[in-house]
């Protein structure tokens, strides 16, 4: 099954919305930002330029959605549904295997 153009269109703002409230909810957990920096490689100084790439936010959700504990607090700390991280992940990093989506 092919991924529906329209809605991935539809997700956009949304996606980018739950990006950018995952990024600034790092920024200010500076022991969990540390441990994303380290398991993703990507130094203090290159995030500047990461956040304009799809992968590195494909990567920052993953990171987040790899542990349900850390979601779980990203969520009650911004009043975010994980339903809209889960969205943003399928928005930025694609269907996976598991979704009859491919």
């Amino acid at each position: 099954m092919r991924r529906d153009p329209g809605n991935t269109r539809n997700s956009r703002p949304q996606a980018e919305e739950t990006a950018a409230a995952i990024l600034g909810w790092l920024a200010n957990e500076p022991d969990m930002l540390g441990r994303f920096l380290a398991l993703s490689g990507v130094q203090p100084n290159q995030m500047r330029n990461a956040v304009n790439d799809p992968g590195f936010l494909a990567g920052m959700i993953d990171f987040l959605m790899g542990h349900e504990p850390t979601l779980l607090a990203f969520c009650e700390a911004t009043d975010t549904k994980p339903e809209a991280v889960a969205a943003a992940s399928h928005h930025y990093s694609g269907p996976g295997l598991d979704s009859g989506d491919y």
